[in-house]
């Protein structure tokens, strides 16, 4: 953490005042940030390349402390060191941090009002923080957000000015749009039935589409309106037209008994999501022209599912893959699986199989799996493998994912020109 130089203004503009005064110059300080949006972003003269990034809070009365719940930025096991400071005397909190220019992260922000005495124990401060941040939204004061995973609040998002363009995000005027339609299809491999979204692209006179099969086609489609990337990547011809099968993950113990290396998973969409498509729809059976992507859990899926059944998938997009997993895990990351080989490096060190074409994206702060990313990275060229291992400037993020696919898309399907919306490449050795 470091002091914003926009605060440090501010103090001293009160300082120098009046107390008649102090009100007005509190105002027009939330007046400029209402206008330049949320958190600040300011240039650092002693840390070239990086900037001053502060959040805010405008309190109350009642206000006794505030806490900012962001993607891998803070410790949360440690979450006093993610609180605001209040500046005396006025509505002002703040929290700055010196952050690389190129970062993109989503984060939520926390406001405590309970009465009553505040612990002043470690381990109590960890719990009431901890439950606190369980009432967590986006900032009021920053315009961007997005869907928070298994939440019904929303996640503010920021972008500083050296992050990679996302082009293709959001909604575009004036182009053709595809049609997203939601089946349930019946699984002998996962014993019940699944809803899956399928998108189709525009026109209507399609064959041999080339397919994408996503993981967690509820947040992709329910949530962050992928088929807006879709339609903008075909309109600018970076893709050609093809089709996505994105079953939902349902929920989160789901995901967690589903997602990862296991055959049933790779069973239903191999043998019982792609074939039910294809009877439906004019879709490629060609392994080289279909793609498989999966992020954190699905990441791994997506690993699994390319070395079991190359036949079917031939292109594999990971995205923060959970490396640490390994069978029989029990729900929830053991600090004990965060070192060593994965199991899933160990597993095609172990296999012969025809090459993939596989990427992989990992986020500079998500700890260890940067380590683990390169490792696997390794072993995957090692055996033959065509791979492109890409480190960008964020955390275990969708905000982040988002412009990894959208890559990973023009890579594989498309003619793989143009600007990485993710990160950087690391193919010159990490």
């Amino acid at each position: 953490m470091i002091a914003s130089p926009a605060i440090e203004r501010l103090a001293a503009r009160l300082a120098a005042a009046p107390a008649g005064e102090h009100s007005a110059l509190v105002e027009e300080f939330w007046a400029a940030v209402r206008r330049g949006g949320t958190p600040l972003v300011e240039a650092l003269q002693d840390a070239p390349g990086h900037r001053a990034v502060t959040f805010l809070w405008r309190g109350h009365r009642a206000t006794r402390q505030v806490l900012l719940v962001a993607n891998r930025i803070g410790d949360r096991e440690h979450l006093a060191g993610s609180l605001f400071t209040h500046l005396t005397g006025t509505d002002v909190w703040h929290l700055s941090y010196r952050l690389r220019g190129d970062h993109r992260a989503s984060y939520q922000i926390a406001a405590d009002i309970s009465p009553g005495e505040l612990p002043s124990d470690p381990g109590g401060v960890q719990r009431r923080l901890r439950a606190l941040s369980a009432h967590a939204a986006a900032d009021p004061l920053n315009t961007d957000s997005v869907p928070a995973r298994w939440k019904p609040a929303r996640s503010s998002v920021f972008a500083l000015p050296e992050a990679p363009a996302q082009p293709w995000h959001g909604r575009r005027a004036g182009i053709a749009r595809g049609t997203v339609e939601r089946h349930r299809i019946p699984s002998a491999a996962l014993g019940c039935e699944r809803d899956v979204w399928g998108y189709l692209p525009p026109g209507r006179d399609h064959a041999d589409l080339p397919v994408l099969a996503l993981c967690d086609g509820d947040m992709w489609f329910g949530g962050l309106r992928l088929q807006e990337t879709l339609d903008a990547l075909i309109a600018d011809g970076r893709v050609p037209p093809f089709a996505v099968l994105a079953p939902d993950a349902v929920d989160n113990p789901t995901r967690w008994g589903e997602l990862g290396g296991r055959d049933e998973y790779v069973a239903f969409l191999a043998d019982e999501v792609l074939p039910w498509a294809s009877e439906r729809l004019p879709l490629t059976a060609d392994p080289a022209r279909t793609v498989l992507a999966g992020q954190s859990l699905g990441g791994v899926s997506a690993l699994y599912a390319g070395l079991r059944r190359p036949d079917r998938f031939g292109n594999v997009l990971a995205h923060s893959a959970s490396l640490w997993w390994r069978p029989g895990l029990a729900p929830g990351i053991p600090e004990q699986s965060m070192s060593g080989t994965p199991w899933i490096a160990g597993l095609y060190a172990e296999t012969r199989r025809p090459p993939l074409r596989v990427r992989l994206d990992v986020g500079l702060h998500e700890g260890p799996m940067v380590g683990q990313h390169r490792a696997l990275c390794e072993v995957l060229r090692s055996r033959g493998h065509d791979v492109t291992h890409t480190e960008f400037n964020g955390g275990h993020d969708y905000v982040c994912w988002r412009g990894a696919l959208a890559d990973g898309l023009v890579a594989t399907l498309g003619n793989g020109d143009g600007p990485m919306a993710s990160g950087r490449d690391t193919d010159d050795g990490h």
